[in-house]
């Protein structure tokens, strides 16, 4: 094997690991919440020892960006299924309401540990500059396609986008939890109610 291979091979092995290494801490955020996070336990779960986890996250930032980056890989990945580019606002909306449906159904530990994330955000700078950024990127996508529909005609035009898109995300960061999923329908057509032009009146 030439050494381009070797290397190749190694780096393709140190992804593996540190994929690994991500999901063993994101299932143990949502057994124990962050204060509960320990290295060594990781480590356990992933079959590892602690100089090898430090090897690929040396500090607590390096493993919630490593986290971080897991989400935003697994939430490009759902939107990558789903195109809406050039749809009509009420459509987007729809889609991004049938992606939450999708997350929660099939990966709740995604919302769960992002929430987690956010909330410990407010008291620690370091995971707030990590996160956060994650979180408005979520409500700006909404305000972008409140400001879709206002001008396709799809949405009341009155509506302020952004505001529109906290009341949308706070709504829905709320229902993935296991005691309010049940209202999770509920919510999403209150939403669309709350927003949407009756249909005799769009165009």
């Amino acid at each position: 094997m030439c050494p381009e291979q070797t290397q190749f091979h190694k780096r393709e092995s140190g992804d593996e690991r540190r994929i690994a290494i991500a999901r063993a801490a994101r299932a143990l955020i949502i057994e124990k919440g962050l204060e509960g996070l320990r290295t060594r336990d990781i480590a356990e779960r992933v079959g590892i020892n602690i100089a090898t986890l430090h090897y690929h996250v040396p500090t607590k930032e390096a493993l919630v960006a490593l986290v971080a980056a897991t989400l935003r890989t697994d939430f490009k990945s759902q939107a990558l299924r789903h195109p809406r580019r050039d749809l009509p606002g009420l459509a987007q909306l729809r889609i991004e309401f049938d992606e939450f449906r999708e997350t929660v159904a099939e990966m709740p530990e995604v919302i769960g540990v992002l929430s987690e994330l956010v909330d410990r955000a407010r008291r620690d700078a370091s995971i707030a500059d990590i996160i956060l950024p994650m979180q408005s990127f979520w409500t700006g996508q909404f305000a972008e396609i409140f400001r879709i529909g206002i001008a396709d005609g799809s949405f009341r035009p009155d509506i302020d986008p952004d505001a529109a898109a906290i009341m949308v995300t706070a709504s829905l960061s709320d229902c993935w939890r296991p005691h309010r999923r049940a209202s999770l329908e509920l919510v999403i057509a209150e939403l669309e109610r709350a927003f949407s032009l009756p249909v005799s009146n769009q165009g």
